[in-house]
């Protein structure tokens, strides 16, 4: 982030991030693909880091590749995580996630 302006990088991330509906989750790898950064995962994970737009980009609904939320979620870590994916009624136990249950396909 350059002057408090987000990079096109972490723009097209949020963008991405901003499709994932209520009740869903998406994969970091995910939100690479679907922000034309293919393998770009844990630039992702470091982009939703520095998250400027907290409650417009729901950076909550994105979780590992294995469905685990993030032990250091910027804003409040993983029990924060995941009390608000359970406000969405997204089942989360042990601090993970089901994928198949609730992975977002662009459905």
């Amino acid at each position: 982030m350059k002057n408090g302006q987000p990079s096109a990088f972490q723009t097209d991330v949020y963008e991405a991030v901003k499709s994932v509906p209520r009740g869903k989750v998406a994969t970091y790898a995910q939100i690479a693909a679907m922000s034309g950064h293919r393998g770009a995962a844990r630039a992702v994970g470091n982009a939703l880091h520095v998250n400027p737009f907290f409650g417009s980009v729901p950076c909550h609904r994105v979780v590992s590749a294995s469905g685990r939320t993030a032990p250091d979620f910027a804003f409040g870590g993983s029990d924060a995580q995941a009390r608000m994916l359970r406000d969405e009624n997204v089942e989360v136990k042990d601090g993970k996630v089901d994928l198949y249950i609730y992975q977002w396909r662009g459905e």
